[in-house]
Order: structure tokens, then C-alpha cells, then sequence
């Protein structure tokens, strides 16, 4: 089968603080969840006045698109028998206005892995999966902004 469906679902939360009686003052915590995992309590970004303890759409965007290409990354490199033994990604998305609206313009993932001594010889290997795996990545395939991929592949010491 070539289709997935997905659902989950969401409350506002705030609703206990007080009704939208002014823009300035509801809140807006909402929490999620998806079949019997646990939910996850978010709000706005704080510049759209949200709470800045919690995750907001923007983060989970961003967090999306780094979590699918790690998976996708690891997926491609247990195929070519690159042994990954350490992956960390500080991701970064820009908002701006374009076209009149404020949309996100551009993800960029900071990948640093680490692959076993025994793959040294596969560094620009593991480097050019980074490639493979953003063609794989179904959350990439599904914005219309750039994600970049600015890899960095070292070599367990």
C-alpha cells in the first residue's frame, strides 16, 4: 500500500485561563496527541505572545524535517553498511515575509555524525548519503521552502 493516513488530535488547552474576550490576554496552550502516546502541551511562539516554556508549530516544523532525514539518513546508511555512531542536529528555519506573508523560507539541517574507525575509509560516502537521504525525506518531499543539508562526517576516535 502506497498510502499512509495519519491523525491526531488536538485541544486548546487555555480555554481554562479564560475565553478570546481580547487578543492580549486568552492563552494559547494547546496540547496534542496521537493514539495512547502521551500528549504534548504546546502555545504560540513568544513573539505572537505564547508561552516560551513550550514548543511552538515553528519548533516542531523545523523538528519534523531534522527528525525525518535522520531516519531516512540512518536508513541509507545501514543499506550501504556505514555504521553510524552518533548523530546530532542543530536545525535552524527562517520566517519572513514573502509574497505578502509570513511563511517559513528556508530549513537549514546542521547534521554532525559520527561514523565506527571501521567505515573511515567511507567518509565522503556517509557525507553524499546526507544527499539520498533529503530525496527520501517525505517531510522535505512535502514543503515548498529549501531545506539544506550542511553535513559534517568525522570518524570515531
Amino acid at each position: 500500500m502506497h498510502t499512509h493516513r495519519y491523525a491526531g488530535r488536538l485541544t486548546w488547552t487555555g480555554a481554562r485561563h479564560g475565553a478570546t474576550t481580547s487578543y492580549n490576554s486568552y492563552s494559547r496552550e494547546y496540547e496534542f496527541r496521537s493514539a495512547d502516546k502521551p500528549p504534548i502541551t504546546c502555545s504560540a511562539d513568544p513573539h505572537f505572545r505564547g508561552d516560551p516554556a513550550l514548543y511552538n508549530p515553528e519548533e516542531l516544523l523545523v523538528l519534523s524535517l531534522s527528525s525525518c532525514h535522520l531516519l531516512s539518513y540512518l536508513a541509507e546508511c545501514a543499506r550501504a553498511g556505514i555504521a553510524v555512531v552518533s548523530y546530532e542536529d542543530d536545525a535552524t528555519g527562517t520566517m519572513t515575509i514573502k509574497d505578502r506573508r509570513m511563511r517559513f523560507t528556508e530549513v537549514t539541517l546542521h547534521p554532525r555524525v559520527v561514523i565506527a574507525q571501521a567505515n573511515a575509509a567511507n567518509v565522503d560516502r556517509a557525507v553524499a548519503l546526507h544527499h539520498e537521504a533529503h530525496d527520501q525525506c517525505f517531510i522535505a518531499n512535502s514543503v515548498n521552502f529549501e531545506v539544506r543539508n550542511e553535513p559534517v562526517v568525522t570518524v570515531a576516535g
